[in-house]
């Protein structure tokens, strides 16, 4: 397989003798290279913005960075990366805030190396991955994770699902007896929330939460 067919990965965590055993097993993967590493959030950061790399393999306790910090600085400027947390820990102060962050995967550092190259794929295809403790603990807690589409106003979430039906910014305004300025201002507020660039992209969101027909 040709290297930019490959699912391109950034390490970040600060042991060094994770990152040499990471690197190692993955490289070995056919369909997975590890494109560099960091030592630590910032760093980490600066070269996930970088180089865009398809999964951003990030620890949570860091010296300088935190992982939580680091992935919402990296989704805060570029909505479309993918993180998966990778740590030992599996408190509700660690799970709950990377997953709000933003993460896509939560798996922990005793997982088989296998089930690590399974979640890299998952997550580059588009799955989100938790390990079978995390999940657990969610449902333990009777707690999900806060949703980019928490924030939504009832109106923006309405105009969304109309979004998601592929009516125009016109006939959404006809259907809610507003203005089109109006409208306008709702689907911009909606793409900045969802962090999404268009308006494809956020019907696409709609669908996969499931947010295309009213409860």
């Amino acid at each position: 397989m040709e290297t930019q067919d490959k699912i391109k990965v950034l390490l970040v965590d600060d042991h060094q003798m994770v990152r040499l055993g990471l690197r190692s097993y993955l490289n070995m993967q056919e369909d997975i290279t590890v494109v560099d590493e960091a030592s630590d959030g910032h760093p980490g950061v600066l070269k996930a913005l970088k180089l865009k790399p398809d999964v951003i393999l990030m620890d949570l306790v860091m010296s300088e960075m935190d992982g939580i910090t680091a992935t919402q600085e990296i989704l805060k400027a570029n909505p479309a990366a993918r993180v998966l947390i990778l740590t030992s820990f599996i408190d509700d102060e660690k799970v709950f805030p990377a997953l709000s962050a933003g993460a896509k995967g939560y798996i922990l550092k005793t997982s088989q190396a296998a089930e690590i190259a399974s979640a890299i794929r998952k997550i580059a295809s588009g799955e989100d991955v938790l390990s079978a403790e995390v999940r657990a603990r969610i449902d333990a807690q009777g707690h999900r994770p806060h949703e980019l589409y928490d924030d939504l106003t009832a109106r923006e979430m309405e105009v969304l699902r109309q979004v998601a039906e592929g009516l125009s910014n016109q006939d959404i305004a006809d259907t809610l007896y507003v203005s089109i300025k109006t409208v306008k201002t709702h689907v911009s507020n909606i793409l900045a929330k969802l962090r999404v660039d268009d308006r494809t992209q956020a019907a696409i969101y709609a669908m996969k939460h499931g947010l295309t027909a009213e409860n």
